[in-house]
């Protein structure tokens, strides 16, 4: 019996995942490589971050997702490079991996702008152990406050944070303000949760850069119904424990939140020369790399410029479209064929605003308030993974939207925390 080429992917991301599942009927053996043995839907981590939902409600085992394929196998593992010479994928205390064909989709990581040390302070929102950490954080600040009978410590404890005003500085932004308005009113006797301060900070000059003038527009009127403050056109110029300095005025806050920036993973320097100044590989139009044979990069890693001009933003859509394209361009490749460009189509961009209240736009459609909400409610349940997940989070909104409860509101420790 012939060899089968041998299909190596990086990442168990949407990217991964899609281009796993698109080999499936295409005579090869794939292996799939991840630091993690879960899945995570990462649109919905925020909530697990303001205790609207359990990590098992967003995540699934990799292995159990593929269960059904064939010629396939998973590696927990740390990649730690590529050597596109030899066709290795170097592992952290294994031996290397050979392949025939690459697709990368590691993803990005938290990106501080040359100020590493803001990290301490500052936690970001990527994964499952984020959004624990940052759980822990919001919750603990409300008991603390509790605690304290000096009015200025418990204003300075009941004040939050959040730097970035894209979808996940939004997001988080808006729910944290229904936990301190609704879901922790009258719980406390010595400190009032709704008269916690929260201030979303965005360098750019408007939240949500990516949405249409009208959209953001809602965004703003949606957060300051909700309390929050929103200051725009104001970079943050340095973090301290305790306090933000902006635009010259130090602002102390006991939590500190970071939805500003991200970074490419280490490994796309081993793809280079051609990165671009956040260090993601600038692909070709057929998301190859130039100079690496055989590799293909996928999702928030890779820099594709092709189709507008700028590169593809990093959502879930864009990695799910590439991995596909990606493992199209390897299946014909294998059949001897030879490879076609990617092209990107775009199925809308939405975000949620704390209760009923949500922005959508299609293009041909643009969408706020509730029936925005009521959209972004379908999509997102409709692309969770399993039906356990589907049922468990939709039966989790409609009891906090009745309710006005956050169900798991567990202060729990978690690694480094």
């Amino acid at each position: 019996m012939p060899r089968l080429p041998q299909v190596v992917i990086i990442g168990g991301g949407f990217g991964g995942l899609a281009a796993a599942r698109r080999l499936a009927r295409v005579p090869c053996e794939v292996t799939i490589v991840d630091r993690h043995n879960h899945h995570v839907f990462q649109p919905l981590l925020y909530q697990v971050a303001t205790a609207g939902l359990s990590p098992g409600d967003i995540a699934s085992p990799i292995r159990w997702i593929l269960r059904k394929q064939d010629r396939l196998r998973v590696l927990l593992a740390t990649v730690t490079g590529i050597d596109s010479a030899a066709r290795l994928v170097k592992l952290d205390g294994h031996d290397p991996v050979p392949y025939d064909y690459l697709i990368v989709g590691a993803g990005v990581t938290h990106s501080y702008f040359g100020r590493d040390e803001w990290s301490q302070v500052a936690p970001g929102l990527k994964t499952l152990d984020d959004a624990l950490a940052v759980r822990r954080r919001l919750l603990l600040a409300f008991e603390e406050a509790e605690l304290e009978r000096d009015p200025a410590r418990q204003r300075f404890l009941l004040t939050f944070v959040i730097v970035g005003g894209g979808p996940t500085g939004v997001e988080l932004a808006g729910a944290l303000a229904e936990i301190a308005r609704q879901a922790l009113r009258s719980e406390f006797d010595a400190v009032d949760p709704a008269s916690a301060r929260i201030i979303l900070i965005e360098g750019g000059p408007s939240i949500m850069p990516t949405f249409p003038e009208g959209l953001r527009a809602s965004a703003r009127r949606a957060l300051r119904r909700l309390g929050v403050e929103v200051r725009e056109g104001a970079p943050v110029t340095e973090i301290d424990p305790g306090a933000v300095t902006v635009a010259g005025e130090r602002l102390e806050a006991h939590t500190i939140l970071w939805a500003a920036g991200v970074a490419a993973s280490p490994i796309a320097r081993d793809l280079g020369p051609g990165l671009d100044r956040a260090g993601r590989v600038i692909v070709e139009a057929d998301l190859s790399v130039p100079g690496h044979p055989g590799v293909f990069v996928v999702g928030d890693l890779a820099c594709f410029t092709h189709q507008t001009g700028q590169p593809l933003p990093g959502v879930a859509q864009v990695a799910k479209q590439m991995g596909r394209h990606a493992s199209a361009n390897v299946a014909r490749l294998v059949a001897g064929g030879k490879t076609t460009p990617f092209r990107y189509f775009d199925p809308g961009n939405m975000a949620t605003i704390g209760r009923a209240s949500a922005i959508a736009d299609f293009g041909f459609l643009r969408v706020s308030g509730y029936l925005g909400w009521l959209l972004w409610l379908f999509v997102h349940i409709l692309f969770l993974i399993g039906f356990r997940n589907r049922t468990s989070v939709l039966l989790q909104w409609a009891t906090a939207y009745l309710t006005y409860q956050r169900s798991v509101r567990l202060i729990t420790r978690t690694p480094g925390a």
